[in-house]
């Protein structure tokens, strides 16, 4: 299939989980794609996986510093770019009790203040008509105990889909968000000590409808439908991939 035949797409940390299976998407749909990631070697990896066929920027979303050189690292790859997928963050939980001011401030710079400044960086690279695509969660809508502070980044993302494609609608440029439920990624072994995980994954497939995990294959498919011309009539939404957790 050709969706994104001549486009070009940068994803922020592509290297693994739902960038990495959107970055396969994109160039099997014909786009030109660029993966970040902050660590060298997990690049290096994607890309082997990927055939090669991928170009890389090392780049970390939690550091200004890096996002400041963003686009000069992207504009010496590509000139223009069409499609930006915000994919990079983190899933840090704890009851409120036990959030400090550390916990705090790394999910909202690397989950809102990272994701805010990416696109601010890249915009002039854009061509009109563009697509940018947040990568939100459920959480954000389900009152998930012990998720607090990560609810309230992905929440941020839902509202700055909506104000920033009415802030960018003289140059086409549509802003959306997917919420995707649980999805098989290494963030559950992060959530709770690794013996855990069995039990954590069983209790959240009991309140999913379908009965499973997603795919990070699934939500890929949806990050090519905002990236695609298919779109075209789509800005400021938010499309919930969950099988059916939030919604039924």
């Amino acid at each position: 299939m050709s969706r994104l035949q001549g486009k070009i797409a940068v994803i922020t940390g592509g290297n693994s989980g739902i960038g990495f299976a959107t970055a396969k998407e994109y160039l099997a749909e014909g786009a030109k794609v660029i993966i970040t990631g902050r660590k060298q070697q997990a690049l290096d990896e994607a890309k082997e996986a990927l055939q090669g066929k991928v170009l890389t920027v090392l780049s970390d979303t939690g550091n200004m510093k890096d996002i400041g050189q963003l686009k000069g690292k992207i504009e010496s790859l590509a000139p223009k770019i069409d499609i930006l997928f915000v994919n990079a963050g983190i899933g840090k939980f704890a009851p409120i009790d036990q959030v400090d001011e550390a916990h705090y401030d790394e999910l909202f710079n690397i989950n809102v203040k990272g994701a805010y400044f990416t696109i601010q960086q890249l915009l002039p690279l854009f061509n009109d008509s563009g697509s940018i695509i947040l990568n939100a969660s459920i959480n954000a809508h389900i009152g998930m105990a012990g998720s607090s502070v990560y609810s309230a980044t992905k929440g941020a993302l839902i509202t700055m889909a909506r104000t920033l494609s009415a802030e960018l609608l003289d140059r086409r440029i549509r802003v959306n968000v997917i919420s995707p439920g649980p999805v098989t990624t290494p963030i559950l072994g992060k959530i709770v000590p690794q013996e855990q995980v069995s039990q954590l994954r069983e209790g959240i497939i009991a309140k999913v409808p379908l009965g499973r995990f997603g795919n990070p294959e699934e939500i890929a498919k949806v990050a090519v439908f905002f990236g695609s011309d298919d779109s075209s009539f789509v800005l400021g939404a938010e499309l919930i991939a969950d099988g059916g957790m939030a919604t039924l």
